[in-house]
């Protein structure tokens, strides 16, 4: 069979099972909307099953910079029909992993990370043809932005001639052997949002999700310094940490709204680190020792944001063992239910699929059933509405099976996302 003919095939075979269990269509079995079903069979009200696929530093793809534009292509395309073959519905693919662009932007330069210059036209259009592709073969396309990383590297003169942040050195801070856009001026608040809006002019595509990056992850003995903006921009808050809480509020809310009045189908989320406060600091945290707390230090309200409805749904990355001592993910799980109860921000599960196997990590990742289990733990909250697996890379190797696992523990049946 040839190959075209073998992605005819795929995608028209995919086609006929994703009508086929979406429709419930199997006798004897009766769905419910919004509960568990045995057998893995989804609810008729869809299940998120997703992947990310991130490009920065060529983590998943393309599996180094240079390759022909036929090779990236090739390398995108098996990409999707590995989320196709898992029974997956949807890919959160990182078109903006550091202010560039994996399509021809109006506002910044080509990614690097596909020619290895950055500002270097690749000859294709990755995010359109990610976009179309997905599309062919029944999967979603959620297009995954990084506000405020400017490079992973601390040398402005390395950037692309044409790069915002060449042009505009004010905006920018050096912080961590990093660069940063400051989130603390109003003209970088508007350009983050403009510069992600014109993917989704462009592009039909069916989300926008940010990561866990906002200001940056603390650095021992170091300061972010944002004294200037501070003070041009910070009367009338209690303290710093208020003032730059305030200032990722701003983006997530116009953000939402710009969204929803450009295309209105497409939906808004946020993947945060899954702690937002510890019980400790906060009686309305978690169970939890995290050493890192979204809301003070990344300042990050996560929970504000599902609270206020500016979010379509939140994806905390859950990336620890059932029974991890300092955060447990069966603690983990219904905290988060609770807060979006009640809410209009639909709850999706980040799993770590990259620490399976991985013999730095803790004795329970060595077991393939861990990641199973994530899932059976998670049914008995009606809250949650799936799970989106860290990352492309490891959803195609599989080394120790745990992706197996999952599928054949509970995706027997292919299932469409939320609506």
């Amino acid at each position: 069979m040839g190959r075209m003919s073998r992605r005819a095939f795929t995608v028209a075979a995919l086609s006929t099972l994703v009508a086929a269990g979406d429709a419930g269509a199997v006798p004897g079995r009766t769905v419910t909307a919004g509960t568990p079903a045995s057998g893995g069979m989804p609810t008729a009200s869809g299940e998120m099953r997703g992947m990310w696929l991130a490009t920065v530093a060529n983590r998943d793809w393309p599996s180094r910079s240079g390759l022909t534009a036929s090779a990236q292509r090739a390398e995108l395309l098996a990409l999707l029909d590995t989320a196709v073959r898992h029974r997956l519905n949807t890919v959160f693919f990182q078109v903006r992993p550091s202010a560039d662009a994996l399509w021809p932007s109006t506002y910044e330069p080509w990614s690097q990370y596909l020619t290895g210059t950055q500002g270097a036209d690749p000859g294709w259009d990755p995010l359109g043809t990610a976009v179309e592709e997905a599309h062919a073969r029944g999967l979603q396309l959620h297009a995954w932005f990084n506000p405020y990383r400017v490079a992973t590297h601390a040398d402005p003169e390395r950037l692309a001639l044409s790069h915002p942040a060449r042009r505009h050195p004010d905006w920018v801070v050096a912080y961590g052997g990093k660069l940063y856009y400051n989130p603390g001026l109003p003209q970088v608040r508007v350009f983050v949002q403009t510069a992600i809006l014109d993917a989704v002019r462009r592009y039909p595509v069916d989300g926008v999700h940010f990561d866990d990056y906002f200001y940056p992850y603390p650095v021992a003995h170091e300061t972010f310094d944002d004294d200037a903006a501070y003070a041009a921009h910070g009367r009338g808050f209690p303290s710093r940490a208020a003032w730059r809480r305030d200032n990722i509020d701003q983006l997530v809310r116009e953000t939402a709204a710009r969204l929803r009045a450009l295309r209105p189908a497409a939906r808004f989320g946020i993947s945060p680190f899954g702690v937002w406060r510890n019980v400790e600091t906060d009686f309305r945290g978690s169970h939890t020792r995290a050493g890192v707390q979204t809301y003070d230090d990344l300042y990050a309200d996560t929970r504000k944001w599902v609270r206020s409805g500016w979010l379509d749904y939140v994806c905390p990355q859950l990336y620890w063992n059932v029974g991890f001592a300092d955060a447990d993910y069966a603690e983990l799980v219904p905290w988060w239910a609770r807060v979006v109860d009640g809410t209009r921000t639909q709850l999706y599960l980040g799993e770590a699929l990259y620490k399976a196997g991985d013999p730095a990590q803790p004795a329970a990742w060595q077991d393939p059933a861990e990641l199973s289990r994530h899932l059976t733990l998670a049914r008995r909250y009606p809250q949650v509405r799936g799970h989106v697996f860290f990352a492309a890379k490891e959803v195609a190797a599989d080394p120790i099976g745990a992706m197996a696992r999952v599928v054949a523990d509970h995706y027997e049946w292919p299932a469409k996302p939320p609506r």
